[in-house]
């Protein structure tokens, strides 16, 4: 297919743009920073000077071009501050920057769709020992600081469901592997600098990058439109785990803690991810539905 990608160079970008070309497929690539084209071009895409968020200005790069499907990766968790904002960037792309790249689609004549979600969409709650899987609520209101996030899921599925096309939502878990929250968290180790909440933190589900960029592929290729997918290894583990497994992967110093009320107070985000927020999410029909499974073991089986 013919595949217009933003979000190229973020974390699952990168590994993404070389799993398309591997596979065939020939990738455009929506890149607002001009001094990324090369990198771009290194990977195995063309790269096109548009900014997501900016729709006129979009559009117009696009006309004349011609697409088959839209994947939308953007987002700006880079660097995200440790307050949410009502402005907060990664939401803007999921509600405006969604609805620009509908607008896109029909431009480029793309029939099929694929956005970015994430399993957070669940509820930044402890979900306790219950498997989710897709059919439970999703972007609801919980009471939890980070609602807004949830909601921001909610709308980029919910828009693209209901666009007149072949839509199609991936709910990644929190993504490992290189550019992610492993590179984060190892050198936040190495300065020593407490990464997790005293306790261990909540359970959550991971996927590595390839694994992710393996599953969009999959999900353009063989995803059912109207349909959403969890991308998750299967193996819900603790943040203390996850930070063990970093450790251990780095040969970083172990995982120093802090205490709840202090993360709390420096980073209420993180407090409501890290320890706040219970869940274990079920893969089985990615699994069925995409004939994908993930390639990498689960973090789980990797601490010494």
């Amino acid at each position: 297919m013919r595949v217009l990608l933003a979000g190229a160079t973020g974390a699952i970008g990168r590994p993404l743009v070389r799993a398309l070309t591997g596979a065939g497929h020939q990738v455009t690539a929506i890149v607002r920073d001009p001094t990324k084209h090369d990198l771009v071009r290194s990977l195995g895409a063309e790269p096109v000077a548009a900014d997501v968020m900016r729709r006129e200005e979009l559009l117009r790069a696009l006309d004349g071009m011609a697409a088959d499907a839209v994947l939308h990766e953007a987002t700006a968790l880079r660097g995200a501050a440790p307050r949410l904002r009502a402005d907060d960037p990664t939401n803007a792309l999921r509600r405006d920057g969604t609805a620009n790249l509908l607008a896109a689609a029909r431009v480029v004549g793309a029939g099929r769709f694929v956005t970015q979600s994430m399993i957070l969409g669940y509820g930044y709650v402890d979900h306790g020992d219950r498997v989710l899987t897709e059919a439970d609520s999703f972007g609801e209101p919980r009471g939890s600081y980070a609602d807004s996030v949830a909601a921001g899921c909610r709308s980029t599925e919910r828009q693209v469901f209901a666009a007149g096309i072949e839509g199609i939502a991936l709910r990644y878990g929190l993504f490992h592997g290189p550019g992610a929250f492993s590179d984060l968290f190892a050198d936040m180790m190495r300065k020593r600098r407490p990464c997790i909440p005293a306790g261990g933190g909540g359970t959550n589900c991971w996927i590595h990058v390839d694994d992710a960029a393996g599953a969009t592929v999959a999900a353009l290729e063989r995803g059912r439109p109207g349909h959403a997918y969890n991308i998750v290894d299967g193996t819900p583990v603790t943040w203390r785990t996850f930070a063990d497994t970093v450790a251990a992967g780095h040969a970083t110093p172990r995982p120093r803690s802090i205490p709840r009320p202090l993360l709390k107070l420096a980073a209420p985000y993180l407090a409501c991810l890290m320890a706040d927020t219970s869940m274990r999410v079920s893969n089985a029909k990615a699994r069925q539905h995409l004939g994908w499974q993930p390639a990498h073991r689960p973090l789980a089986g990797r601490v010494p």
